[in-house]
């Protein structure tokens, strides 16, 4: 059996250990967990280093939110794979934050505790018919595509619509953009989930609209990923001229940014090339600025679900580099679709027993400290308590700007020790794993290690091998557990 009674884990007394380990837990095995761990094995060479997650899968955010055509980001598996097998680590899987164990008794059972899982929930816009069927965040469409097992019974409906909108002009908008247009002949030999690829078969979307508050200088994506989308096979690009006009804040922002300057000219380059009008039969991609949703319009025809956009032109107020904000005009226009992918940000979850900041999504924290309110008093510190990742400093960045965010937070931890800051936590022995597992086994709780997910690994890779795709996830719990076990 690949997922085992926690008993079998328990091998000697904590009395037998010598001398004092330093016992670290680690939950959410994402990119900032696998960083945060590595970095504490090589800082700390006595210490042990135990990450959970809730999935029985690890790798977070590079297995669940990484698009299927962008194998060459998921490389850095590789990397985190050799932190699990070191021998001063562990991966446990299927284990949740609050209810197969607490965060209180992780403090107990640990002398530092590092949250790192992320975000799993979505910001909400607050409009009227936020609620109406086809209207979906961007991380539950990125799950579904993705094979994430939470993901599976999305179920979006591509068929019954030619338009679809999608609030937002991140990387994360652009990867859904490209998703949706992208020949599915060229998505057949990705990763990607094959309800996923046979619903994008089956798609009657031709039109996507990328939709932004504010204008073309300050789009939120990469020169890389919109380089990408713009190179699109066969795919006519609109944007307006008039859009394109720019201000002299908005050349003082571009001076300042090269970033900036590099978006600006992908854009206007992708205006000038493009036909003014698309062949029959053409996909196209619609760059809309100045706009933000007021609303959501329900269908005539379709009770409950969308039937458009109710937009308000916005002009950007301010002057200097990042300072102009997009103000509504009161000038209204309705685009219809019918589908709407939000993709406007994700927000961490809190857990019973940990300050958290709900405006800012975040966990109040000084480089990775976590402290007891939102006030950022220095002395409100909960000694051995510490994040990392997004819910250290919101879901913003790309996969290596976890490695710096994990290298600050443990240097806080090696800090802390240092100076005697967890004196009173460091001083005594504690259970860790052994503890931990007792607790979970006690509890019925099927944990998955590390040995367990390379099984689900392979049959994957197997299942792939026969269609020619790099993996066939299995994208249920039932499939997962049961490929652990075998």
């Amino acid at each position: 059996m690949a997922i085992f009674g926690a008993r079998k884990f328990l091998s000697r007394s904590f009395s037998t250990l010598s001398p004092l380990p330093l016992r670290v837990c680690i939950v959410g095995s994402g990119p900032a967990g696998f960083y945060a761990a590595e970095k504490m094995l090589k800082t700390h060479q006595g210490s042990q280093v135990d990450i959970i997650d809730r999935l029985p899968t690890p790798y977070g955010l590079v297995r669940s939110g990484v698009a299927p055509d962008h194998p060459e980001t998921k490389s850095v598996i590789n990397q985190f794979s050799r932190v699990a097998q070191n021998g001063r680590c562990s991966f446990w899987g299927n284990i949740t934050l609050g209810s197969s164990v607490s965060l209180a008794e992780l403090r107990e059972l640990y002398h530092v505790v590092v949250l790192a899982y992320g975000a799993e929930s979505d910001r909400v816009l607050g409009i009227p018919g936020e609620d109406l069927k086809g209207v979906h965040s961007a991380r539950e469409f990125v799950w579904w595509y993705n094979g994430h097992p939470d993901g599976t019974n999305l179920d979006p409906d591509l068929k019954s619509t030619d338009t679809a909108v999608i609030l937002g002009q991140g990387n994360v908008a652009l990867d859904v953009a490209r998703i949706l247009l992208r020949p599915t002949s060229e998505l057949a030999t990705t990763d990607i989930a094959s309800h996923a690829l046979t619903a994008l078969e089956q798609s009657s979307i031709r039109k996507v609209y990328l939709i932004g508050r504010r204008g073309p200088v300050q789009a939120a994506c990469t020169a890389k990923e919109l380089r990408e989308v713009l190179g699109i096979r066969d795919l006519c690009i609109d944007i307006k001229e008039a859009d394109l006009k720019i201000t002299p804040a908005d050349e003082e922002e571009m001076k300042n940014s090269r970033i900036h300057r590099r978006i600006y000219e992908l854009l206007s380059k992708a205006a000038i090339a493009g036909p003014s009008q698309p062949s029959s039969g053409q996909r196209e991609l619609h760059f809309v600025f100045f706009r933000q949703p007021d609303r959501f319009l329900e269908s005539y025809d379709n009770e409950g679900y969308v039937s458009a956009v109710h937009l308000e032109k916005t002009a950007l107020k301010g002057v200097g580099p990042g300072k102009q904000i997009a103000t509504g005009t009161g000038q209204f226009e309705d685009l219809a679709c019918g589908i709407v992918l939000k993709s406007i940000g994700y927000k961490s979850v809190p857990v019973d027993g940990l300050p958290f900041d709900n405006q800012k999504g975040v966990v109040p924290n000084i480089k990775g400290r976590v402290l007891s309110d939102n006030s950022g008093d220095p002395t409100l510190l909960e000694n051995g308590l510490y994040v990392c990742g997004w819910l250290k400093r919101g879901p913003t960045g790309i996969i290596g700007t976890n490695l710096y965010c994990a290298e600050e937070t443990v240097a806080s931890v090696s800090e802390d020790l240092e100076q005697g800051v967890l004196a009173s936590t460091t001083s005594l022995p504690k259970l860790g794993r052994e503890g931990l597992l007792q607790i979970l086994d006690d509890r019925n709780v099927r944990v998955v290690p590390f040995s367990a997910w390379e099984k689900i690994d392979e049959e994957e890779k197997r299942l792939g091998s026969l269609i020619n795709k790099p993996r066939e996830k299995l994208t249920t719990w039932e499939e997962l557990l049961k490929a652990a076990t075998e």
